[in-house]
């Protein structure tokens, strides 16, 4: 019989296991060059006055094993609030054990307090067991939505004009 899985709101002293778990997911997803934040970022941006997003950790003996790092949204479409979901990380050493699942539900109750009515994420298009994961909780793939990015150089550009 496996432990209790406990999740919890992050804190600034998570920083570092955020950060952590953040590597580790790009490790596995094989873009670990895309990787530029560090643990000095995670903890200013996430644990100031206006935190640019939120974190549950999961623990498992008082081990951090997993993480979902998110933050609030608004759909002018629907007149309601969301959640972006951005990072969802499980420790390989808890995989199958529903620690996941425990994530996005919890993070839903979070939102649903908050008053959002939805969530959104997005999924590597190579990353075939993610996507049949969140296929089995309910998820639905928007085909008709691209993502787009301005990114480095040209959103510099951007905010110059």
């Amino acid at each position: 019989m496996s432990e209790t899985i406990v999740i919890r709101p992050a804190t600034k002293e998570d920083a570092s296991v955020i950060h952590d778990m953040v590597v580790a997911l790009a490790r596995d997803t094989g873009k670990m060059a895309l990787v530029t934040s560090s643990v000095e970022d995670i903890a200013r941006d996430g644990f100031g006055a206006a935190p640019a997003f939120e974190a549950l950790i999961a623990e498992k003996n008082g081990a951090p094993v997993g993480l979902a790092l998110f933050f609030p949204e608004y759909s002018t479409w629907r007149g309601r609030r969301g959640v972006y979901l951005q990072d969802l990380f499980v420790d390989g050493s808890v995989r199958g054990e529903g620690v996941g699942a425990k994530l996005i539900a919890a993070l839903a109750a979070r939102g649903a307090r908050d008053g959002a009515v939805y969530m959104r994420l997005a999924v590597d298009d190579k990353n075939d067991s993610a996507a049949k994961f969140y296929d089995r909780l309910g998820f639905v793939e928007h085909k008709e939505d691209r993502m787009l990015f301005l990114d480095h150089g040209a959103f510099a550009d951007m905010a110059k004009r």
